[in-house]
């Protein structure tokens, strides 16, 4: 999705800075492993973040970092060969006790309530999630009759109800239809039906719109975030489209290979991006307004999951590596301004001259760079 440079500093005020609530799910250091004949994948490699309650977060990076495993570690549906090795996923209910998801049984009753009563998701791809031989009243019926006891004709009221809610015209002659009847974007539309079918208090958005067209992405974006708000949703949106974060969220956490290399408010985000891989990102997006920029696709592409580089996953292709140190460390997060963090050694004590300050990458008078070893600060 392009970006309109008016758009997003209008999203960027007000609420963005506001002090945020208690936080309704906390991940912390999560790390997952995949069990494969080629090898070991190393999926997830100490992820955190924090998901303010009534707060949308932004999870972004390219395919393959880790954003969708990430959602599946929250909902325990991860592939059989997948393997949690450590960390905590903590979710605060809705009586106020809090409950380590990473310590409820997977196939658990307990789990199953958690999973659509408390937490839900709307997938990428619904023709994947959707049974194609069930209808689609059939099927948010099955989960209102698992979390809220309803059958027979209330279930299928309440069916009828959702569907008006998300937008499906004449809901009533088509909650009898079946996946393949509906277009994509009221594909899209029952899906985000299911999942607000319990009342969750956490929604989580998988790439929502990849498959649909411009004015179809629109449209579910615009009635994501107007549920999100009516509700009182907290919204985890998961994507590799900054565009669409612009003008969802109020925080953003950038992912690469398993990691949050950077995370703070999306005004600061966009304004004063400092991972190189963020900067990079946000020069590949085109633009419709205000001075435009060639767009620079990134160097290189994400490395094989099976052989990750040692130290900085990032370094092999970030022009502004220090030689001796980002290909033999992982760099700790490092706070470079309020709510906003970021793991790089450019700004930590340790990648820093004696007697400099921290600058930024990519401004006058940064890079203290050589021929020899790509050096910057």
């Amino acid at each position: 999705m392009q970006m309109s440079d008016t758009r997003i500093q209008a999203n960027l005020s007000g609420d963005a800075k506001a002090k945020a609530p208690e936080p309704i799910l906390t991940v912390t250091d999560l790390v997952v492993r995949f069990e494969q004949d080629e090898g070991v994948v190393r999926a997830l490699n100490g992820v955190s973040f924090v998901v303010p309650a009534g707060r949308a977060i932004g999870i972004v990076g390219e395919s393959g970092c880790g954003k969708t495993m990430s959602a599946y570690s929250i909902l325990r549906i991860l592939p059989k060969k997948a393997k949690i090795v450590s960390g905590t996923i903590e979710l605060r209910r809705a009586d106020g006790s809090t409950v380590d998801l990473l310590k409820v049984k997977s196939t658990s009753r307990e789990m199953r309530r958690i999973r659509g009563g408390e937490v839900a998701m709307i997938f990428q791809e619904p023709m994947t999630a959707f049974s194609p031989v069930h209808t689609i009243c059939n099927q948010i019926t099955e989960a209102i009759r698992l979390h809220q006891g309803l059958d027979g004709q209330a279930a299928r009221r309440r069916v009828i109800e959702l569907l008006g809610l998300v937008g499906i015209p004449d809901p009533a002659g088509r909650v009898d239809d079946y996946p393949f009847q509906l277009s994509g974007g009221m594909r899209q539309r029952a899906m985000i039906a299911m999942a607000l079918a319990c009342r969750p208090r956490v929604l989580i958005a998988d790439e929502p719109t990849t498959a649909l067209d411009v004015t179809i992405q629109a449209q579910v974006l615009r009635l994501i975030k107007k549920m999100q708000a009516e509700l009182g949703l907290s919204l985890i949106l998961i994507t590799h489209d900054l565009g669409v974060v612009a003008h969802m969220v109020d925080y953003v956490h950038v992912m690469y290979l398993g990691r949050v290399v950077e995370e703070g408010p999306v005004a600061r985000i966009f304004d004063a991006p400092r991972h190189p891989y963020t900067r990079a990102l946000l020069k590949s997006i085109p633009r419709l307004t205000g001075n435009p920029e060639k767009i620079a696709p990134i160097a290189g592409s994400v490395p094989d999951p099976y052989t990750l580089p040692p130290g900085c996953a990032f370094h092999p292709r970030c022009p502004h590596r220090l030689a001796g140190l980002c290909a033999e460390k992982v760099p700790q997060p490092t706070t470079v301004g309020p709510d906003h963090r970021v793991s790089c050694f450019l700004y930590s004590d340790e990648g820093r001259e004696p007697g400099t300050a921290t600058r930024e990458p990519g401004t006058a008078g940064t890079p203290r760079e050589t021929n020899a070893d790509h050096r910057s600060g």
